[in-house]
């Protein structure tokens, strides 16, 4: 059964994420529905909420919107993973105090990118001055990373027909280094759900950048297991 309706949520039950490629989308309905029961489907706005006999429910949100483009099938699941099959280009911008990775990604994979490493200083309990001299230090080095990161972003995105930025560390430094002057152009396209990965290295942006193109998954289990 589909229809259109509210989420609902359901205070202190535990949830959790995955991301599934759109070509493993039915497989994995049809898992969840042989752990938990007969699923109940409803197309939110939101994303596709699957609800079964045992309590379970997970939301199924595609890595994009459709903007024109949906994707085709028999029903919501088989529209939903063939919107996530379809190629969309991708900027990534992924940082955090302990470092960076930009890249231009397509189909889940990483056509070019930049990592690296530059370290932004913790907070401090110490007071007065060399707290003061502290805080200073850090948000100097904190401006050289997010304009070093901008300058790396922009070369990298250049020629690459970006139709979106993927951003996913700190929200903070990623917000700032999306505002960098150089960056204008590519500060303005659509953004899709921002993303919490560790320190950015090489495999953190292989994963990040497969995840970014897939569908994701929130799954609550039935209550009391």
């Amino acid at each position: 059964m589909i229809e259109n309706g509210p989420a609902t949520g359901r205070p202190g039950v535990a949830m959790r994420t995955a991301f599934v490629a759109g070509q493993r989308l039915a497989g994995w309905v049809e898992r969840f529905e042989a752990s938990h029961g007969a699923v109940h489907m409803a197309e939110l706005d939101a994303g596709l909420q699957l609800s079964a006999s045992d309590g379970a429910a997970a939301l199924l949100q595609p890595p994009w919107p459709a903007d024109g483009r949906p994707g085709k099938g028999a029903d919501p699941v088989a529209r939903m993973a063939a919107l996530a099959a379809q190629s969309r280009s991708l900027g990534l911008v992924l940082i955090r105090r302990g470092g960076y990775a930009v890249a231009a990604v397509r189909e889940g994979r990483v056509v070019v990118s930049k990592t690296g490493t530059r370290h932004v200083q913790s907070r401090t309990a110490a007071g007065g001055w060399s707290q003061q001299r502290f805080a200073r230090r850090r948000a100097n080095q904190a401006d050289a990373l997010v304009e070093a990161v901008a300058g790396h972003a922009s070369r990298i995105f250049q020629g690459q027909a970006i139709e979106y930025i993927a951003p996913g560390g700190d929200r903070t430094l990623t917000d700032l280094v999306l505002g960098e002057p150089v960056l204008k152009e590519y500060g303005q396209l659509p953004r899709l759900a921002f993303m919490d990965v560790p320190d950015p290295r090489a495999d953190v942006l292989k994963k990040a950048a497969a995840d970014f193109c897939a569908i994701r998954v929130v799954v609550s289990d039935p209550p009391g297991s």
